[in-house]
């Protein structure tokens, strides 16, 4: 029987631990096809390049393996693979990651590794994202592999509703407590610009901040699983229709021509 076909991206590069330890837990259970961004990306959430010539280069090639980088972004990525590696044969799933950092509450709205899996919900392919709560380029996504497997096996086999695509992220730990099927915390960044002079004596910034989760005691969100240990999964609607607001706008009156 023919094996199924995952494609998958990052905001990290094709290089980053996070997505070679992704290509290592899902090859046993299907051939892969990476187009990943040639270097980091994050926060580039769902943007694509329209005044940038996009390239394409195979890094790698093994058994059931290719691994593509582009120097787009990651919505870059998935179309390319998309459009010009998948012309004969369609993935039967996107996954996104895994990505070295949080994406839940607000992040996962500038998150590139968001990007790749609601591109791929756009093309009404299933489509998960995979994230560990850690920054270092080193981090341990051992933990991470019964989680990681169980979930692509599950979505291979069932599939995923049309237009939605789960968020998957991880507290950092050894042993999970468990898995919490949830909501997107309401949070907002602070002190997002840092003011620098240069030493040629002309100012700069960077965009840096700290998140602050402001329902904290809420433990129906991603943001309390994660703080007390569980898997965090987030079912995410690519319709951002508010529907009622929706139905209550209709009673409204406007101006008439």
């Amino acid at each position: 029987m023919d094996r199924p076909l995952i494609l998958i991206s990052n905001d990290d590069g094709y290089q980053a631990k996070g997505i070679n330890t992704l290509i290592d837990m899902v090859l046993p259970l299907a051939d892969v096809l990476v187009c990943a961004p040639d270097g980091p990306r994050s926060g580039f959430s769902a943007a694509f390049s329209a005044t940038t010539p996009l390239r394409l280069t195979l890094r790698h090639e093994a058994p059931g393996l290719q691994v593509w980088s582009s120097n787009g972004t990651p919505v870059d990525c998935v179309k390319l693979a998309l459009s010009q590696l998948c012309r004969e044969r369609q993935p039967s799933m996107v996954v996104g990651g895994i990505n070295h950092g949080d994406n839940g509450s607000v992040n996962s709205h500038y998150s590139g590794t968001m990007g790749v899996v609601l591109e791929g919900c756009m093309k009404y392919l299933p489509s998960v994202a995979f994230s560990l709560c850690n920054h270092d380029d080193d981090a341990d996504f051992e933990p991470l592999r019964p989680y990681v497997t169980d979930m692509v096996q599950r979505v291979l086999r069932d599939g995923l509703p049309q237009g939605v695509c789960l968020n998957i992220n991880f507290p950092v730990a050894q042993q999970f407590k468990g898995v919490k099927v949830c909501r997107m915390a309401r949070g907002s960044w602070v002190n997002e610009c840092s003011r620098m002079m240069h030493p040629r004596g002309y100012e700069y910034f960077w965009m840096v901040g700290h998140y602050t989760n402001d329902e904290p005691e809420a433990e129906d969100t991603d943001n309390w699983a994660l703080t007390h240990g569980y898997v965090a999964i987030t079912p995410t609607h690519i319709d951002v229709t508010h529907y009622e607001m929706l139905e209550e706008m209709k009673h409204w009156t406007f101006p008439t021509p």
